[in-house]
């Protein structure tokens, strides 16, 4: 069967989307001197870096550095009994006393988790899940909108053929893009990748990572990714974490060294 000609990606209508941003930003995300404590003792920070429109940034280092923690932090996800302090602003709303605002937030700078999470239903509703839920819109204007998606996330060509088939049936890989879809779908300014390609092999992690890199220009990514060579690859900059020492209170946590690549030109913690 020849492969249907795929929606053209990036084209999705302003007016279904969640509600837009008050105006242009500076920047996408401006973090100065974070710190995440757990019983009264930092596990993460301080750190600070910013990731400008439509840039990519990763953020790399050993397991247990808070790499995933300050993802969560970034859109107020923190686990009871982590506390984040310092300045954290995203897509123009500081996180601290967004409030009422969060769920917002989330639906422009969203979280993609890093094992890939499918619902027992079709490829096509897994791409629309989130869209569903956010956006009202006639059903059609919802198909066309994970439609694109899935092209934007690299998966159309091999999915196309099959929407109406169970997303179970997936390759590792596939679900991993077809997570990325449907937060692609939702048409978010910031995307937040953690770990994207940790289970992948290495077929499926570069068709991850042309899907990331064709993000370039046009969204905002911060990845999360223990592989240098891939955030050197997909990246203009990344920020670096060191491994603390436990806290004997949750995980371990992160900081910057003085040697970063990247403290938005404050002074080090």
């Amino acid at each position: 069967m020849s492969t249907p000609r795929g929606p053209q990606a990036g084209l999705l209508p302003a007016t279904a989307g969640p509600p837009a941003a008050p105006g242009p930003v500076a920047a996408a995300v401006v973090v100065e001197r974070l710190t995440v404590a757990c019983c009264g003792r930092d596990i993460v920070g301080p750190l600070s870096f910013t990731v400008g429109v439509g840039a990519t940034v990763g953020i790399r280092g050993p397991s247990g550095s808070g790499k995933s923690t300050v993802l969560r932090a970034l859109v107020g996800l923190l686990p009871a009994g982590l506390d984040a302090a310092g300045r954290i602003g995203v897509l123009g709303v500081d996180v601290a006393s967004a409030g009422a605002e969060l769920p917002g937030l989330r639906a422009r700078a969203v979280l993609v988790g890093q094992t890939p999470v499918v619902f027992p239903a079709s490829v096509l509703a897994n791409a629309a899940f989130g869209l569903r839920h956010v956006v009202r819109a006639p059903r059609a204007a919802l198909r066309r909108r994970a439609e694109a998606a899935l092209v934007e996330a690299g998966l159309w060509e091999e999915v196309a053929d099959r929407l109406e088939a169970p997303a179970e049936e997936l390759s590792i890989g596939q679900r991993q893009r077809l997570c990325l879809a449907r937060a692609l779908a939702l048409d978010p300014e910031l995307l937040l990748l953690d770990e994207p390609t940790s289970a992948l092999d290495d077929d499926s992690t570069a068709a991850v990572e042309e899907a990331v890199r064709g993000l370039g220009g046009r969204r905002s990514v911060l990845i999360v990714s223990h592989d240098q060579a891939q955030l050197e690859r997909l990246c203009e900059d990344v920020v670096v974490l060191a491994r603390r020492e436990p806290s004997g209170c949750g995980p371990p946590g992160a900081q910057v060294p003085a040697g970063s690549r990247q403290q938005a030109g404050l002074p080090p913690g």
